[in-house]
């Protein structure tokens, strides 16, 4: 049932991406169903370029085995898009992070906590370009 929800979280990016203005396509073959290394979705809209492997949780931290992020990172910089790692917990909207942003396990392994996307993720305004975050300093 997971992967079930998974997918239709992916489903769901992609129709947002698209609605944004996005030319999208998720790719159902990423992760252990071939030997390829691809992302879950693939966006762009003639200005920014993303790969972006999509988790979703009930509440529960994220985990990303360190060989996917990987594998991100080497499609992104193969095919010229932006590695980016989106991160949808429940009742709450997505939240996109660079890898080399997120916490790093003592095991090479990825982790992002609901709290750490809600105060640290790039929202999908930001992503998309239809907001920029503004901070203190920008006043």
């Amino acid at each position: 049932m997971a992967n079930r929800k998974g997918e239709r979280r992916e489903r769901e990016l992609v129709n947002r991406l698209d609605e944004a203005g996005f030319a999208v396509m998720r790719a159902p073959a990423s992760g252990s169903a071939t030997e390829r290394d691809l992302p879950d979705v693939l966006a762009g809209d003639g200005e920014r370029f993303y790969a972006i492997e999509a988790k979703s949780s009930s509440g529960d931290p994220i985990y990303l085995d360190g060989s996917e992020v990987e594998s991100l990172l080497y499609f992104s910089q193969n095919f010229g898009a932006r590695a980016r790692i989106g991160v949808r917990f429940d009742r709450e909207d997505w939240y996109f992070f660079h890898p080399g942003d997120l916490y790093t396990t003592d095991g090479g392994n990825y982790r992002v906590k609901r709290e750490t996307a809600i105060a640290e993720g790039v929202d999908f305004a930001e992503l998309t370009g239809e907001s920029s975050r503004t901070s203190l300093g920008e006043f």
